[in-house]
């Protein structure tokens, strides 16, 4: 006899997942949400790339490290509540594609941003994000009365820094960054506030899982930023920039493989959480970076960059040098030990001295690529040692 199908319900209480729950992995919709933010993310790098070429360094980088906080808190806020609270009801979808709209808002200010330093619609857009989130909020409230202390405290803390948020467009221009890093400070603190009556039950394996995807699909923006300059290139009759394309595609491979060469597990204590956290920030905008970095890379070689190639140069080694620094920091000194951990810092402070000499696109994939190498080998000798000294005991 054929049973019924299941209806999924318009409306079910808030219900926490176990932590220690099997099999927990990323829903369509979690997916979904991923995807929309690629958006964001290759406005803000394309952004960076074009006024890196034009030569507005620290104009680029102020209005790159506003405009990615942005996309990358929305994101983060999102992963871990749906890690502890994904009910899937349709009350649930219709909020989250709330959210999804946020998202697709503040992407369309990007070039306003960064072009007239206008944060008007990055800032509606980053509203309906949060403000979406407090409803989730306020339904775990009620739904989870275990944890309904923090709850309550990310509701209210949320809405007030939204407040902030808009109260600030009507602040003076001269007065945008300093305010912009104190509710920038605000909404971080938030999570450290709300989690101290008692940690909400994200998974820890399933926020490993959503970090991962999210550094695939900044990888990915960066691949696609290399091959649409490479493509740009060659429509234009360039044919000299195989090499220059072989080496961007090195790099962001060697970056996929150091950031996956291991377990990267989410700590399940909260303060090192929120280190482990918050510092993917720094990850996912050089993973970015680089892209852009690469494409301004391109550009100077089409002598279309009004930039030095040394500037050009630092533009990919700067973000590919943060990068090995955080994985390094959160990633590597936690798990491993002897030469790998010298390793990273070492090629990270060769990386920021390539651009010093010629071809620095080269060396820096070239360091990558003997990293890389210096990191298998070195695990695959720890492992063989692990075996004999196990054998003989």
């Amino acid at each position: 006899m054929t049973q019924p199908r299941s209806v999924r319900p318009f409306y079910r209480p808030m219900r926490p997942h176990r932590r220690d729950e099997p099999h927990r992995a990323a829903t369509p919709l979690e997916l979904f949400f991923d995807l929309c933010f690629v958006v964001a993310v290759a406005q803000a790098a394309t952004s960076l790339h074009h006024f890196l070429a034009e030569g507005h360094l620290a104009h680029a980088v102020t209005g790159y490290v506003m405009v990615f906080f942005a996309i990358w808190w929305s994101w983060v806020n999102f992963t871990w509540f749906a890690s502890a609270y994904d009910t899937d009801d349709d009350v649930y979808r219709i909020t989250t594609l709330v959210q999804i709209l946020g998202a697709l808002i503040l992407a369309a200010g990007v070039p306003r941003a960064f072009g007239d330093n206008d944060f008007t619609v990055i800032t509606y857009g980053y509203v309906v994000m949060r403000l979406a989130a407090v409803v989730h909020w306020s339904r775990a409230a009620v739904g989870d009365p275990a944890h309904r202390a923090a709850a309550r405290r990310y509701a209210i803390g949320v809405t007030v820094v939204q407040l902030g948020w808009l109260l600030r467009l009507l602040l003076p221009p001269e007065w945008g960054l300093a305010s912009f890093v104190l509710l920038a400070l605000a909404d971080v603190l938030v999570p450290a506030v709300a989690e101290r009556p008692g940690m909400t039950p994200w998974h820890p394996a399933h926020i490993t899982e959503r970090y991962g995807l999210f550094t695939l699909i900044v990888l990915g923006e960066a691949v696609a930023a290399v091959s649409l300059a490479i493509q740009d290139g060659l429509d234009a009759g360039e044919h000299d920039l195989w090499l220059l394309a072989a080496s961007g595609a090195v790099i962001v491979f060697a970056l996929w493989w150091l950031y996956f060469d291991r377990r990267n597990e989410a700590p399940d204590r909260l303060p090192y959480s929120l280190v482990w956290g918050y510092g993917h920030y720094l990850i996912f905008a050089a993973i970015a970076g680089v892209g852009a970095g690469l494409g301004v890379s391109v550009d100077h070689a089409r002598h279309l960059a009004h930039i030095s190639e040394r500037t050009a140069g630092y533009a990919v080694a700067v973000p590919v040098a943060v990068f090995l620094l955080t994985v390094w920091v959160l990633h590597v000194r936690r798990q491993q030990h002897g030469a790998v951990v010298v390793a990273f810092p070492v090629v990270a402070l060769l990386t920021l001295l390539a651009p010093l000499g010629p071809a620095p696109v080269y060396v820096l994939a070239a360091l990558l690529v003997a990293l890389v190498a210096v990191t298998v080998l070195l695990r695959r000798r720890d492992v063989g040692q692990s075996t004999t000294v196990a054998a003989a005991a």
